[in-house]
Order: structure tokens, then sequence, then C-alpha cells
């Protein structure tokens, strides 16, 4: 689905899909520079579903670097277009991940909360590193800090869809990156 597609939803087009995938490609180059010295053992890749799964395909696709990919599950949204600050995990990994290296990547980093509480939990299994790569960060919203070495891009803190990002189980496959226009989560 492209945005001309949802155009009379969105308040406003932030990124076309040429744009992320040229930004997802910019930071795969760099993802496979830092992990060349680790060729012995494949990087883990922890997509948070569901929101992950556009950039987590896009991402690995682009890699030149050996790579599983594993998934977790974490909520803290519900059908709003806020977060609720309360973590259900809904889904863990299937690997052991003691001394392996995992970069957990994020569709959207909004609060901080889900992303710190992922980091902690996966630290608390001895991997040998937990680094994070996000699509899209919004650094005004933030309130629990996580460091994150890969950000494809900053935006402002309004409600986003697309690129995996949804309301109400709508526009995860609109390809480009655009604000909900209010109106549409006002009739709900």
């Amino acid at each position: 689905m492209d945005i001309a597609d949802v155009a009379s939803d969105l308040s406003q087009a932030l990124y076309s899909d040429q744009q992320i995938q040229d930004r997802i490609a910019q930071l795969a180059t760099q993802i496979d520079a830092d992990y060349a010295d680790r060729a012995d053992q494949d990087l883990i890749l922890v997509g948070v579903l569901n929101g992950a799964v556009m950039v987590m395909a896009d991402l690995a696709r682009k890699l030149k670097t050996h790579c599983q990919m594993e998934w977790m599950a974490i909520s803290s949204y519900g059908s709003g277009t806020t977060s609720s600050g309360v973590l259900r995990p809904l889904k863990d990994l299937s690997v052991d991940v003691t001394g392996r290296h995992i970069l957990v990547v994020e569709d959207i980093i909004d609060t901080g909360l889900t992303l710190s509480y992922l980091v902690d939990n996966l630290r608390s299994r001895g991997p040998a590193s937990v680094e994070v790569m996000t699509a899209f960060r919004k650094p005004e919203a933030i309130k629990c800090p996580v460091d994150v070495k890969y950000v494809g891009f900053d935006i402002p803190a309004q409600f986003v869809v697309g690129y995996g990002l949804d309301y109400a189980g709508r526009y995860r496959n609109l390809t480009g990156l655009g604000v909900l226009d209010p109106k549409v989560y006002a009739q709900g």
C-alpha cells in the first residue's frame, strides 16, 4: 500500500518507501562493518513483534553478515494511540543467547519503556553484546533512555503509521511513513 492510497487518512507524509529503503541499506552497511570481526558466530537479530516485521525483513536482506532471526513480543499499546505503560510479554526467544551477539531490531522507539525492559531482559541472559537498531525514534517522547546504536530517522512526537506501524491493526502494510490524521482515531 502506498501513501497515495491512504492520503486522506494522513495529516502529513514523512518518508517514502525509497527514503526508508535507502536508510535501511546505509544502516546495514554500518552494521556489516561493525560486526566484520565477529564472523566466528552469526549475529542474532531479535525483532520485536509485530511492528518490526518490515524493518527486520528489509535489514536482514541487506546485510552481508550471517545472521539468525529471532522474535520477541512485548506489548505496551493495545489499540490506542499512546503507550499504556503496562508491559505484557507475549513471546520469548527460542534460542540460548549466552555468549552471542544480539542486535535488537525495533520499528519505533516512543517512550523507551518497552525497549528498556527488553534490553535489560536480554542482558540478564549473558550475551556477548546487545545493541539496538530502530527504524524510527521520537526523541521528544522518550521517558526511559536507552542507548540506540543505529537509528533510521528521528521523527516528531506524533502518532505515525506505516512500515510496520499500525493503528488498530491497520496501515502496517503502508510502505512509507505518515502522521495519522487525528480525525481517524477520533471516530473510534
